[in-house]
């Protein structure tokens, strides 16, 4: 048992912390709306105040936040993070935000006498739900070392020479480049998802048999499978929204300007992404692009 921080309760970070319970650490939480942390205080979740709170009552103290904005709110100022970090402690950011904005709140960490790894999440609620999510990990290899047994039981990592789950990749900011660099391809994917099924529709075969042959075909990657059947049933709750995911977009191509990689295929879908939004969508799952496709292919108004 380890006394953990978490801040930010959203749909995964409420998940991960609900995880940290189950698997009987004593947990201290923040949230910007309390409401939304009620089901996990009456699990048993320690409610602080501030991040500040947090970070005074834990060891290790975790994050999942919206963007590099949200990331410097919950640091900064008498109530942020960082005023509650000591020698020994350990800030672990489970964000997804820019690399620039990672290694300077590090740096700020380490005066502190803390230490921080950026370790971003690929995954989503289906794949946390069913323990196939994969943590990637920025940061000093021996802070690594003493946070990956909790980064394991948080993806259910299976034992080793089975393909762990939590990878370290190198410095603090290179998880982030790595999140990106994977989360550019859940937009390709999925704009390649649908023009397949609208092509074999308007061709003269049913949608859901399209989607069907498409989610068990050699294309089917994990992604195209648990979301390909939103082009028939959107969920009622976005498990990535339009924003998020054309946050994730910028990033990527931000950075493929910084090292001067081309990036087509994301500036393509996240013009779609943009379309999205213009249209009302922002707040839908980004597999709401298919809507956007079919409207261009004349089969919606």
């Amino acid at each position: 048992m380890t006394n953990l921080g978490f801040i930010g309760l959203g749909v995964m970070g409420g998940l991960f912390a609900e995880r940290l319970l189950s698997k009987g650490h004593t947990v201290t939480g923040y949230n910007r709306t309390r409401a939304k942390a009620q089901p996990l205080i009456d699990r048993g979740l320690r409610w602080a105040d501030s991040p500040r709170a947090v970070c005074e009552a834990a060891d290790v103290t975790f994050a999942m936040v919206t963007n590099s904005a949200a990331l410097e709110a919950i640091a900064n100022g008498p109530d942020g993070l960082l005023a509650g970090l000591g020698p020994g402690k350990i800030f672990v950011d489970m964000s997804t935000v820019s690399s620039a904005t990672s290694r300077a709140v590090a740096a700020k960490v380490r005066e502190k006498g803390a230490d921080m790894v950026d370790a971003p999440v690929s995954g989503s609620v289906a794949t946390l739900v069913d323990g196939r999510c994969s943590v990637m990990v920025g940061g000093r290899r021996e802070t690594f070392e003493r946070v990956r047994p909790i980064l394991e039981e948080l993806s259910d990592a299976p034992v080793s020479g089975k393909g762990a789950k939590v990878t370290y990749v190198g410095e603090n900011g290179l998880a982030l480049a790595m999140k990106v660099a994977t989360n550019l391809q859940l937009a390709v994917q999925m704009l390649a998802l649908c023009e397949g099924v609208l092509l074999a529709e308007k061709s003269g075969i049913e949608r859901a048999t399209a989607v069907q042959v498409l989610t068990h075909s050699a294309i089917a990657s994990p992604m195209v499978q648990y979301r390909g059947e939103m082009i028939l049933h959107m969920p009622e709750e976005a498990w990535f929204n339009v924003n998020m995911m054309q946050k994730d977009m910028l990033l990527a191509l931000e950075q493929g300007r910084r090292v001067d990689v081309p990036l087509p295929m994301t500036a393509a879908a996240n013009e779609f992404l943009t379309a999205a939004r213009a249209m009302g969508m922002a707040e839908q799952d980004f597999a709401i692009v298919f809507q956007v496709l079919a409207r261009m292919a004349g089969l919606l108004k």
